[in-house]
């Protein structure tokens, strides 16, 4: 007798098992979580040149599929454009994020980044013309309350800023980052919207590895940072993120072909979760609770926006459906 979770009644096709899509969700936000653990583990690695070894992995993950599926390396005439830009957003995105992750603490850049569902629906409303309702301009002033807890200014906060990593000056150059990486992500995500699924996932993926690739190159020329690293621990570590990075991509990807976007995203918040408890074990950093309070603004935000999103899809479906 088979388990109930392979069987398919009638032809229908049912989900492989119920809460699977949940499940990979969780074991992408983790594979994430380590990668960034590693990243602040590198000692003597520029952030740009460890995003150069990540897009060289995901170049060698995407080449045998476009090849197979026979996409091309270009794409359609009137989508290289969308394309172009994916990639440069993209990979600045990642770019961005590697650096805040190195000079400010792991917790307070991701929470930071979880605003991005907050960017998303006001570039949206502004780009693509969706509706943008008062509950939308509400999660997004929570999300900026939330950033401010975590970067606090010393106007506000005074000139004894505790809890952060190094300098205040590092701490604010991370915020700017992680700020500028959650809406070069949500500028992707838009496109992403704009393009369809009139290009090929291989597709997007491998212009967000060439077009990042040659930034890094050129970049670290320019900064004359590039070098092989150190020691052989930092060049385990980079081996790892880009097998890490690439497996929670991956995994998050086989969510969200299973499992509707609304659950995903409000799971994906365990990332923030994880964030807090690998930098307490492995980093001996407890974060401040300026920091968890940021994080509590910044999550209920993005788990309200993407709960919002679900139920206006799910009503349409329904609607469609009648």
């Amino acid at each position: 007798c088979l388990p109930s979770c392979l069987l398919s009644v009638a032809g229908t096709k049912k989900t492989a098992c119920p809460g699977l899509g949940l499940f990979y969700t969780l074991l992408s936000a983790f594979l994430f979580s380590v990668a960034s653990l590693f990243l602040k583990k590198i000692e003597d690695v520029h952030s740009v040149e460890v995003s150069a070894f990540r897009c060289i992995f995901q170049m060698a993950f995407v080449l045998p599929g476009l090849i197979y599926y026979k996409t091309g390396f270009l794409g359609p005439k009137g989508k290289r454009i969308f394309l172009f830009f994916r990639g440069l957003l993209g990979s600045s995105a990642m770019i961005l994020l590697y650096y805040a992750f190195q000079v400010m603490p792991l917790a307070d850049a991701t929470v930071i980044t979880f605003s991005s569902p907050v960017f998303t629906s006001l570039l949206a409303w502004i780009f693509l013309k969706e509706k943008y309702s008062v509950w939308d301009l509400l999660f997004t002033l929570f999300t900026i309350t939330g950033v401010i807890l975590i970067a606090r200014p010393p106007f506000l906060f005074g000139s004894n800023v505790s809890g952060i990593e190094g300098s205040y000056s590092d701490h604010l150059k991370g915020t700017i980052a992680a700020i500028a990486s959650t809406v070069s992500a949500a500028s992707t995500i838009v496109i992403l919207r704009k393009v369809g699924k009139s290009v090929h996932y291989f597709l997007s993926i491998w212009y967000y590895a060439v077009i990042g690739l040659i930034g890094c190159v050129i970049a670290l020329f320019v900064m004359n940072e590039w070098r092989l690293p150190y020691c052989g621990k930092d060049r385990v570590f980079l081996i790892l993120i880009g097998i890490l990075g690439l497996g929670g991509q991956i995994f998050l990807t086989k969510a969200l072909q299973i499992e509707k976007a609304g659950p995903v995203a409000i799971m994906r918040t365990m990332d923030v979760v994880f964030a807090f408890i690998l930098q307490i074990l492995f980093l001996n950093h407890l974060p401040t609770w300026w920091t968890v309070g940021g994080a509590l603004c910044v999550v209920a935000s993005s788990s309200g926006t993407a709960i919002r999103k679900w139920r206006q899809s799910s009503k349409k479906a329904e609607q469609n459906e009648i």
